[in-house]
Formats: structure tokens, C-alpha cells, sequence
């Protein structure tokens, strides 16, 4: 397979294939990411887009999995995406799945007839990161929306019949009061989205990136372990969500874990409640695994 540059996807794909349909991210301004900091966006042209597929097709004679990078390629015009979509399930006869990273700009920036249209062609689930639902903490990462437009980002998806998955980040707030607000109103924000999947990830500090920046400046201080775990317990706890699948096992979270909301809830609870009370660190991740 040939791709441009680093190429990323969501834990839950790694048994995808990835096809490379843009390269980038549109947004690429986010303090806390590095992730797309070497490339500058742009579409791949539908011909090498499709040689990739046959590429593919020699390779793995047949997959279940899709995932489509990079960072944002559902802003991509509507009608390419079909097209690549038409070409993914007529190549691949097992093709089941196909996902996509959505930012809530390249969302709001289509009609819900190209949503629906392009779950009718067989997208079947998009990754949107959330990262917080505090108003101030989202114009201070500069993740370029409001918290209305986020809500309504993610109202679209799950209206367009698409399975919605988000990710937050704890930690974002700092060691400092706001990590209450962070935690509470992410919740309150997933409340509204009723998403179907929710990845808590833990805030790690990347070079080249303005947050790392400011911690060298001594401007920004990242929670220790448990003041994670407590941020953690608060989101839980203020979380009303219904049939959503949380999880926290990402590589950079302490403590991975998982299970269906609501049913789950107080388990889940139960569990970070005696790890901080005992202040137990057996069970928590070490920095130098987080870091793999």
C-alpha cells in the first residue's frame, strides 16, 4: 500500500484497510495535535484513488474493513465519496464497514441528503472529536466551533442514520479549577449528542504543538494520574446517555475501561472510586507505557 506522510486511524480500525483519500486535515490548528503538522491538505485524485483499491484488491483478495484517511476526508465533495464508496463494495464482496474522520466543520458543511446518501452508498460509522464541551475550552483549543455547533455536528451524523463515534480529552483543562467545567460539561454536551461510542483519551503533551509550548513556558501543567481518574469519575457521573458504549483504552489513558451506559455506569464508577480511595497506582498504567 502507498500512502503520503504518517497516516493515522482510530483505535476500534486497527484491522482495517486504510485508504488514503485526502491527505491532512482541513482544520490542522487544533493547540493540543501534531498529528498533521508535516502535510498540508489535499484531495488525492480519484484515479490514484482507485488504483489503491485495486492495489488492495491483489494484495488482501478481500476485506470486511474500510477505514477512509486522512484526517477529515468527509470533506470531500459528496459525490467522489460516493464513488469511492461504490468502488470499496464492489471490489471487496465481505465489505461490511467502512469509516470515516469527520470534523465537525466538514459536517456542518453538508446538506443531511448528502449525509443520508452517503450512509445509503455504505458509510457506516464517523469519528468526530469532540475533545470538550466547555464553551471557553473550545475557543481556547481553537478547535474552530462553538459548543452548539459541535452538538449539531454530531445531531447530524446520528440523524443521517450513520453510527457516531466521539472522542474527549481529559486533562485538556490543566491542573487547575477549570478541569471541573471541562469534565461536567463534556458531559453535558454527550448528553445531547447521545453518540454511540465514547473514547476518553488522556491529554498527552506532542511537540511542535502550541499547548506543549505553553508547558515550556510554565503556562500549562498536566494533571497527574489521579486528578485524571477524578476528572474521569466526574464526566461518568454526569453522563445520561443511552445505548453508548464508553472506553477509555486508548494508549494514553491510566486506567483502560469499558462498558454500556447506563447500564454500566455505577461498575464503572465503583471502580475508579476504590482505586482513588485507596490510591492504588497497580492499576494504572506507568508513564512509559502510555507513551508506547
Amino acid at each position: 500500500m502507498r500512502y503520503e506522510g504518517n497516516v493515522f486511524r482510530p483505535p476500534s480500525e486497527a484491522r482495517s484497510y486504510i485508504l488514503q483519500c485526502t491527505v491532512g486535515c482541513t482544520h490542522n490548528r487544533c493547540t493540543f495535535c501534531a498529528m498533521y503538522k508535516d502535510k498540508k491538505y489535499h484531495v488525492r485524485p480519484m484515479a490514484e484513488i482507485k488504483e489503491d483499491i485495486k492495489m488492495a484488491k491483489r494484495y488482501y483478495h478481500d476485506v470486511e474493513k474500510v477505514f477512509l484517511a486522512d484526517g477529515d476526508a468527509l470533506a470531500m465533495e459528496t459525490t467522489d465519496l460516493i464513488e469511492i464508496l461504490e468502488e470499496l463494495y464492489k471490489t471487496f464482496p465481505s465489505l461490511h464497514h467502512v469509516g470515516i474522520y469527520a470534523s465537525p466543520d466538514s459536517i456542518l458543511a453538508k446538506q443531511i441528503a448528502e449525509l443520508t446518501a452517503l450512509k445509503a452508498a455504505g458509510l457506516t460509522i464517523a469519528y468526530l472529536g469532540v475533545e470538550t464541551g466547555d464553551p471557553d475550552l473550545l475557543q481556547d483549543i481553537r478547535k474552530g466551533v462553538t459548543y452548539d455547533e459541535m452538538v449539531e455536528a454530531g445531531k447530524q451524523i446520528r440523524r443521517a442514520g450513520i453510527l457516531l463515534s466521539v472522542t474527549v480529552l481529559l486533562g485538556l483543562a490543566g491542573r487547575t479549577p477549570k478541569a471541573v467545567s471541562h469534565a461536567v460539561n463534556t458531559a453535558k454536551i454527550l448528553n445531547e449528542m447521545n453518540p454511540d461510542y465514547i473514547g476518553a483519551l488522556t491529554l498527552m503533551l506532542v511537540p511542535r504543538t502550541e499547548l506543549y509550548r505553553r508547558m515550556e513556558r510554565g503556562e500549562f501543567e498536566l494533571p497527574g494520574p489521579f486528578e485524571i481518574l477524578d476528572e474521569m469519575r466526574i464526566l461518568i457521573g454526569h453522563l445520561e446517555v443511552s445505548g453508548t458504549e464508553f472506553r477509555s483504552n486508548h494508549a494514553s489513558n491510566y486506567l483502560p475501561i469499558k462498558g454500556r451506559l447506563p447500564e454500566d455506569k455505577e461498575k464503572m464508577l465503583a471502580l475508579i472510586n476504590e482505586i482513588i480511595r485507596k490510591n492504588d497506582r497497580s492499576y494504572l498504567r506507568p508513564d512509559y507505557m502510555r507513551a508506547l
